[in-house]
């Protein structure tokens, strides 16, 4: 009870990532890289359709490929020469893993995301008057707002020289790298300690991460294993918590940090890319798209993206956390991360069709989601409350009843197997397991 009383009072974010995983599996944080698997089988997912995305992910030149549910590996696949031990570039996507390490940093009392920048970088690391720096603060620096011109010729440049005024902090998003690049040395300056040290200290051991911050121009470019990417997303997906151990307390950082943090541009948390959002802007535009930048994919995502599509996408409600690792699509849009992630949810929508017409049952057009997903014979429900029935495969029902979003809904008694929800929204798929 004292759980389901968190899920009704902190936020939608945080009480899915506690919902989704009640029991998540966690790979050995230790020198040992053995991970269990999950079967696409066991999960009642479309196998037929795995060949297809694989096809698909070869072609838009994919090197690593992994997908998690509930921390268990269900697919996992690397091309050509790239192996699972093999290092690739997390390009931007590294930018959501500082965020994390900004939140801990706060959390330990070393900084408040809400001081002036220059406290931490010192006055003069712009070229702004005195009146003009003191006004950006770290959170600025997280969300992308801090008004200093990304038009130069350099965005990526942290000389003072190349950091110019265009716009009150807060009152202009735009995709500036230097502004977020400064973030490591926030955070080495406050904390004392060289990025990769304490990235080491809060993540790596933890959690069993691999990888290093290397300088590139001006750029600090994380490197590891494609692993080693899933092992933070499997992080993050159950709300900064690995096994027992909570690597970052601050719910309420960590609610903002997956959430809204403005709304010029509604897709964009603290250094994450937030679906599901009435709208979205691109890095170099300045202005506002209608809608999800990924509609294909499940619209409680949110996801770290970089360069050349290194991406990693989280689905609290579905427990699911994907990451992709390669060089740039072959088709021409997806060469832009947005729609590469889109293609590939496309893709892999097919592999897990729970939301896919099965034996006469058609998935709604408001999305209906069941969690945890496969059920132990107890369950959660998003996006429907009201009268619902459960059918197995044959197409007998086996249960009738109300469901209400938060509350959990049980049926027991009957055999492990794929089963449908029917609600006047649609239907879904769901796997039940051992509920005898």
């Amino acid at each position: 009870m004292k759980n389901l009383k968190l899920f009704l009072l902190s936020g939608y974010m945080l009480t899915t990532t506690w919902l989704t995983a009640q029991n998540p599996y966690f790979p050995s944080a230790g020198i040992s890289d053995n991970w269990e698997t999950v079967s696409p089988e066991s999960l009642g997912w479309c196998t037929a359709e795995i060949n297809p995305l694989l096809n698909f992910l070869e072609q838009e030149n994919t090197k690593g490929f992994i997908v998690l549910k509930d921390g268990k590996i269900a697919i996992e696949k690397y091309f050509g020469t790239f192996t699972k031990d093999s290092l690739w570039y997390w390009a931007s996507a590294g930018k959501s893993m500082t965020a994390f390490l900004v939140g801990q940093a706060q959390e330990d009392g070393f900084l408040s995301i809400n001081k002036p920048s220059a406290d931490y970088l010192g006055k003069g690391w712009t070229s702004c008057t005195a009146e003009q720096e003191a006004k950006i603060t770290v959170r600025h620096q997280l969300t992308m707002t801090t008004g200093l011109d990304d038009r130069v010729e350099d965005n990526h440049c942290t000389l003072d020289s190349c950091l110019l005024f265009l716009a009150e902090p807060g009152n202009r998003w735009a995709y500036h790298n230097a502004p977020y690049t400064l973030l490591e040395k926030v955070l080495e300056n406050a904390t004392g300690k060289d990025i990769n040290v304490y990235t080491q200290q809060k993540l790596k051991t933890p959690t069993g991460m691999t990888g290093l911050w290397a300088t590139i121009d001006y750029d600090n470019v994380y490197f590891s294993k494609t692993r080693s990417m899933a092992r933070f997303g499997l992080l993050v997906q159950n709300g900064g918590v690995w096994n027992r151990d909570t690597l970052l307390k601050d719910r309420e950082y960590f609610t903002a940090m997956i959430n809204t943090s403005n709304e010029i541009n509604q897709s964009y948390g603290y250094l994450w890319w937030l679906n599901g959002k009435s709208n979205h802007m691109l890095p170099g535009i300045q202005f506002p798209f209608k809608g999800s930048w990924a509609p294909d994919a499940p619209a409680d995502m949110f996801a770290a993206m970089g360069k050349n599509g290194q991406i990693l996408c989280i689905v609290p409600s579905q427990g699911l956390v994907m990451v992709r690792m390669g060089n740039p699509g072959s088709s021409p849009m997806s060469e832009i991360g947005v729609f590469l992630c889109n293609m590939i949810w496309q893709k892999l929508n097919a592999v897990i069709c729970n939301e896919t017409a099965v034996a006469g049952f058609t998935a709604g057009a408001v999305p209906v989601r069941i969690y945890p997903n496969p059920s132990h014979g107890q369950f959660f429900v998003t996006g429907y409350e009201g009268d619902a029935e459960i059918f197995n495969s044959s197409g007998s029902k086996i249960w009738q009843g109300v469901v209400n979003p938060g509350q959990p809904t049980s049926f027991s008694g009957f055999q492990s197997g794929i089963y449908w929800l029917k609600t006047r929204s649609g239907a879904v798929k769901f796997v039940l397991q051992d509920s005898k």
